[in-house]
């Protein structure tokens, strides 16, 4: 019999085994990816406004309703343009649409492409309708919302609900917003294009064509008829063939 007492040898097997510690050894996760830095400078005359918290409400629940084109009765606006096609007076700006396929089209204005947007709304009509129209001939957008009382200073390009026409047919509601980051990374990567179409890469991760992003860029002749109208006419690069998208804005 051994003596109880013996103390074993430290090269001697035991039973007992250890496992390494994995907490030496994680890998820390990877850092944010950094903010993207946007160029794109004030325009003008622009103003910094707070978005107001019931619209960002209205807005979310907006977004979620289908594309509807109910027939209703358009508006009447001036089927001719003055000088043979040819739009005199107003101002020039930048106009884009842009959306996913079969998505909703945002419209984005800027003084010229360096700028941040002046105006930013989304349109209830799919971006694949749209261009399908524009290709089939010229087409007429109206938004449209109440008249204010007299005492009212707001500006028109600044009422935050409108009711939109396409072709005639009440589409449903437009909602003026703030640029979003989104927004501003498109205007950063169409900042070197001042007039043309295309398709930019849709969201990482995201695959199929309906992802992609379809955009269009021209120059719009901005005219003042009031304080409760204005018209962007999209000028043609040729510069003959009139207005292929006329844009109203009118409080009645």
């Amino acid at each position: 019999m051994g003596d109880p007492n013996t103390i074993p040898s430290p090269n001697a097997e035991t039973s007992t085994s250890t496992t390494p510690s994995t907490s030496s050894t994680a890998v820390p996760p990877p850092p944010p990816p950094p903010r993207l830095q946007f160029s794109l400078v004030q325009p003008s005359h622009k103003k910094k406004h707070k978005p107001i918290k019931v619209l960002r409400v209205f807005r979310s629940v907006f977004r979620s309703f289908p594309i509807v084109t109910p027939a209703c009765r358009f508006p009447y606006f001036p089927s001719s343009f003055p000088d043979g096609n040819k739009i005199s007076g107003g101002s020039r700006v930048t106009g884009t649409l842009f959306g996913c396929r079969r998505g909703r089209v945002t419209l984005s204005l800027q003084e010229d492409p360096k700028c941040l947007p002046m105006l930013v709304v989304e349109l209830p009509v799919a971006t694949n309708v749209l261009q399908k129209e524009i290709g089939g001939g010229m087409v007429r957008i109206a938004l449209e919302c109440e008249k204010r009382a007299e005492k009212d200073k707001t500006k028109l390009m600044e009422e935050p609900v409108w009711t939109m026409y396409f072709n005639g047919k009440n589409s449903g509601y437009v909602l003026k917003r703030e640029a979003e980051e989104e927004d501003l990374s498109i205007m950063e990567l169409l900042r070197p294009v001042s007039m043309g179409a295309g398709v930019l890469p849709g969201k990482t991760g995201v695959e199929g064509h309906d992802e992609e992003l379809a955009y269009m860029r021209a120059h719009f002749q901005r005219v003042v008829g009031s304080k409760d109208s204005e018209t962007l006419y999209m000028l043609s690069p040729n510069g003959d063939n009139g207005p292929e998208l006329s844009i109203f804005f009118v409080r009645i």
